[in-house]
């Protein structure tokens, strides 16, 4: 009998499709039970069909009614914001643990080096954004040696890697982001910007982070979001540093020392970020859908195995 936490996909598109395939290729404690869309078509139904994972184009509710959905116990939701409201008043009833990579927000939200093993109870976890899992972070990594006055993000994804989904949901992302910074990085204030960037061949996702703190210590400052790096670059391999931290006084008359405590220094921190995706389904540009699915798979596993333990001391 196997021990696995078995899960579906809502969402047959690029994202559900490649993390349909990461929990078929990688995961030990989670298993494929079903995925859902709304295209009878899809690429990514057919592909599920293919793999022998029970599909449905009736969406939340063709799942619900899929005999494989009894034994689920974990529901990814790759759609959109405003479908992800309706989802949750479907499945929150039925006892799902829900999943969520839009950035609809409904649940706590979740970077899984950062608070992952903090919210394993909750009944529906947000991942942010893609934009979020890249830069978050390393915003907390900078917070945790020294105050953030205030993060700003820049998140350059290819423009082909962004879909009818991630583009339908450009404000969400951003205000959803922004709050995060915040919330989860620790910054005392938060800002994010996104850039489709038309560019062919098309380029991989490249981030930058700005901090703005007060005089700090830059070497446990560098130390700090290296240890972070190698802590994302465990589940998303091609997460890495372009160069070097780089620190720079802020000088007395910039606007931004406006939102530095008086009589207190001001530097920003910057940070200079690539992910490249593994191409389990996706190009490897596509690495903003592959930090996605990578961090929605780990937060996955996570919840299974505290779930597991609960169970066996019950």
């Amino acid at each position: 009998m196997s021990t696995r936490t078995k899960v579906a996909v809502i969402g047959s598109g690029n994202i559900g499709t490649d993390l349909m395939i990461k929990v078929l290729r990688l995961s030990d404690s989670l298993e494929m039970a079903a995925m859902a869309g709304i295209d009878p078509d899809s690429d990514g139904l057919a592909r599920a069909r293919r793999l022998k994972v029970a599909t449905t184009h009736g969406g939340v509710e063709g799942l619900v009614g899929l005999d494989e959905f009894a034994d689920v116990g974990i529901v990814f939701d790759a759609t959109s914001a405003g479908a992800h409201r309706h989802h949750e008043q479907v499945l929150r009833p039925l006892g799902r643990t829900l999943v969520d990579l839009t950035p609809a927000a409904i649940g706590p939200y979740v970077v899984p080096p950062v608070n992952g093993d903090a919210r394993l109870d909750a009944p529906n976890v947000n991942m942010v954004t893609c934009g979020g899992q890249a830069t978050i972070p390393v915003v907390a990594a900078v917070s945790a040696v020294t105050p953030v006055h205030y993060g700003e993000i820049v998140a350059s994804i290819a423009s082909r890697s962004a879909g009818p989904g991630t583009r339908a949901n450009i404000d969400e992302f951003t205000e959803t982001t922004a709050r995060a910074i915040e919330r989860v990085g620790g910054a005392s204030r938060g800002k994010a910007i996104t850039v489709l960037n038309p560019a062919e061949p098309p380029l991989i996702m490249r981030d930058t982070v700005h901090c703005l703190v007060s005089e700090c210590d830059e070497a446990a400052v560098t130390a700090s979001v290296e240890t972070m790096v190698d802590r994302v670059r465990a589940y998303v391999p091609g997460y890495r540093l372009k160069q070097r931290v780089q620190f720079d006084r802020i000088a007395a008359d910039d606007p931004l020392r406006a939102l530095v405590p008086a009589g207190n220094d001001a530097s920003r921190v910057s940070v200079f970020l690539e992910v490249e995706g593994a191409a389990h389904y996706l190009p490897a540009y596509a690495g903003n859908l592959d930090i996605m699915t990578s961090a929605a798979l780990r937060t996955a596993e996570r919840m299974a195995a505290h779930h597991a333990r609960q169970g066996a001391t019950a």
